[in-house]
C-alpha cells in the first residue's frame, strides 16, 4: 500500500470553500453546516478574540487554539465525527471518557483505529497533538489515507456509487462486494468501495471471512448517505498532520515513550461463548491476543506512558488488568450488535487507566 507519510501538497484553506456537486447528501444543507450557522461567530469576535469554544467553554489551551483556528476554514471550528459506521464505535461514551482523558497531549497512540472517533474528539481538544493513528486492518487505514490525501476525489466517487446503486441495489452491491483485492495503488477506488459497502451494508458491519473478503449482505437501507461533505472535510483537517500505517498493535505500542498517550480499544473479550465479534480482519483476536496487550499495557506504563483502555467487563478482563498502578473504571454503554433491537440495552464496560498517576 502507498506510503502513509507520502502526502499530497496541502491544499490552502480556501479550497475547503471550492463549491461541489457532491449530492449524497439528500439535504441541502448538512447537520454541519447548520451547526456551523449557529456555533461559528464572525472572525474577530469568537475564538481568537474570546478564547472560548463557540459553545462557550474555555480553549484547553486558550492562545494556542485561538492560534490555531485563526486562518483555518470553517469546517476545523467543529469536531469531526466518523464518516464510517464501526461496531464498537466510541462516540457515544465521550462524555464519560472525558474525566480519564489527560490535561495535556503532544504525542497521541491509537493501535486499533476502528470509527476514530476519540481521536477526532482528542484531535479537536489539542489541535497540535502529534497523532499516530494504527490499525491491522489495511482497507481501514486507507480510507483515512483518501480521506486525508484525496477528499474531492473521494467524494466524487462516491456519487458515482450512489448513483448506480439506486438504479439497481442489489446487483450493484453484490458487484462491487465480489471485487475483492484491488491493486493498493488505486487508493480512492478502495476507500469508495469500504465507504458504499459499510453504509450500505445489513446494520453497519464490517465482516470479513477467512481470505480477508468482505462478506455481509446488503442491507435495508431506502435512502442511504454516503457522506456528509462538511463532516468529511472537517475530518480531512483533522487528519491533515497525522500518520496512518496498517500495524500491529504489537509493534505499534512499542513505539510510545514516556509522556505519550495511548488509547487501546481491541476487540471485546466476549461476554459468552457465543457473543464474540471479532472479524474485522481476518485473524481473530482471541484470549493469547488480549494477554500479549495487558502485558505490553504493563510494560509501556513502566516507560512513562499514559494508557487508557477499553473493554467488555468480565471476570477474565479485570482480572488480567489487576496489576500495580493499573485502575478499573465501569462505564455504561449501548449494546450495539444484536439482531434483535430490544436486546440493545445498556451493559457494563470497563475503562483501564495505567500510567495516569
Amino acid at each position: 500500500m502507498p506510503e502513509p507519510s507520502r502526502r499530497r501538497r496541502r491544499k490552502t484553506p480556501a479550497a475547503y470553500h471550492t463549491p461541489s456537486d457532491q449530492q449524497s447528501d439528500p439535504k441541502p444543507k448538512s447537520r454541519l453546516a447548520r451547526k456551523l450557522a449557529k456555533l461559528v461567530p464572525p472572525r474577530g469576535s469568537g475564538p481568537a478574540a474570546t478564547g472560548r469554544e463557540p459553545d462557550g467553554a474555555l480553549y484547553s489551551h486558550d492562545e494556542q487554539k485561538a492560534m490555531e483556528f485563526a486562518d483555518a476554514p470553517d469546517v476545523a471550528r467543529i469536531e469531526a465525527q466518523p464518516f464510517l459506521k464501526w461496531a464498537g464505535g466510541k462516540s457515544q461514551l465521550l462524555v464519560q471518557y472525558d474525566e480519564f482523558f489527560p490535561n495535556q497531549m503532544d504525542r497521541y497512540f491509537e493501535p486499533f483505529l476502528g470509527g476514530g472517533a476519540v481521536f477526532f474528539h482528542l484531535k479537536r481538544r489539542f489541535p497540535r497533538m502529534v497523532a499516530r493513528l494504527r490499525d491491522n486492518n489495511s482497507e481501514l487505514i486507507n480510507a483515512y489515507i483518501a480521506v486525508r490525501d484525496h477528499p474531492h476525489e473521494l467524494m466524487h466517487r462516491l456519487d458515482e456509487h450512489l448513483a448506480a446503486f439506486n438504479a439497481d441495489r442489489k446487483r450493484y452491491y453484490y458487484l462491487v462486494r465480489s471485487q475483492h483485492h484491488l491493486p493498493e495503488k488505486e487508493v480512492v477506488e478502495r476507500a469508495a468501495r469500504m465507504i458504499f459497502l459499510n453504509k450500505t451494508c445489513f446494520n453497519g458491519l464490517y465482516r470479513v471471512n477467512t481470505q480477508g473478503e468482505f462478506n455481509v449482505p446488503i442491507g435495508s437501507h431506502k435512502n442511504p448517505a454516503l457522506y456528509d461533505r462538511d463532516n468529511l472535510l472537517a475530518a480531512q483537517w483533522a487528519l491533515r498532520d497525522a500518520h496512518l500505517a496498517a500495524q500491529d498493535f504489537r509493534d505499534t505500542l512499542k513505539e510510545t515513550r514516556k509522556g505519550d498517550f495511548a488509547y487501546i480499544d481491541p476487540p471485546y473479550h466476549p461476554l459468552s461463548p457465543t457473543a464474540s465479534f471479532t472479524s474485522y480482519t481476518k485473524e481473530a483476536f482471541g484470549v493469547k491476543d488480549q494477554q500479549a496487550l495487558a502485558e505490553l499495557v504493563a510494560s509501556a506504563a513502566k516507560r512513562g506512558v499514559r494508557v487508557m483502555l477499553s473493554n467488555s467487563d468480565t471476570q477474565f478482563i479485570r482480572e488480567l488488568y489487576s496489576r500495580e498502578r493499573i485502575i478499573v473504571q465501569t462505564v455504561k454503554a449501548r449494546r450495539a450488535i444484536s439482531c434483535d433491537g430490544a436486546k440493545r440495552g445498556k451493559v457494563d464496560e470497563v475503562v483501564i487507566l495505567a500510567g495516569m498517576d
